[in-house]
């Protein structure tokens, strides 16, 4: 994955996605509800210009890996998928409203973890260690150890 050039920003929003039906049923074993639950999200994610890099619907979840624009914020990403596809499901297949006679498809909660090519030690390596000037921590550190005082040490 590359790191794209926004208005204002460089970078990339990558995100693992997990969403579970309402009390976890496990309605994509059928076929046609898993194939139609796939190309909604499909749908939905062209639409709003998310990219998929990664999706499978199993038969209780849906694992989604996305990257989209910084403007959106994942609220509102997972907003849409969820609405989005609670909505159109129910009108391709109306005998899941009997299942789901509340209305909504979706469980509550919801599953999310950032995702980089790089990892935690690496970017507090960097911000401590990469920007020039030593951090206060080191150069105290630098003065403990060293007997010899130095005239920039007071």
């Amino acid at each position: 994955m590359e790191l794209h050039s926004f208005s204002h920003g460089y970078g990339q929003i990558t995100y693992h996605i997990v969403l579970v039906p309402k009390y976890r049923y496990s309605i994509f074993y059928n076929k046609r509800i898993k194939k139609d639950c796939e190309l909604i999200f499909s749908n939905i994610c062209t639409k709003n210009g998310y990219k998929i890099h990664a999706m499978e619907v199993v038969n209780n979840h849906v694992h989604l890996f996305l990257e989209f624009h910084p403007s959106n914020s994942l609220s509102e990403v997972i907003q849409y998928l969820k609405g989005g596809s609670s909505y159109r499901l129910f009108k391709l297949h109306p005998d899941l409203k009997k299942q789901y006679w509340g209305g909504s498809l979706w469980s509550n909660g919801k599953f999310y973890r950032s995702v980089g090519n790089v990892t935690a030690d690496t970017i507090k390596h960097y911000i401590k260690e990469s920007q020039g000037k030593p951090s206060e921590e080191s150069r105290l550190h630098r003065f403990m150890r060293s007997e010899q005082r130095r005239l920039d040490d007071f």
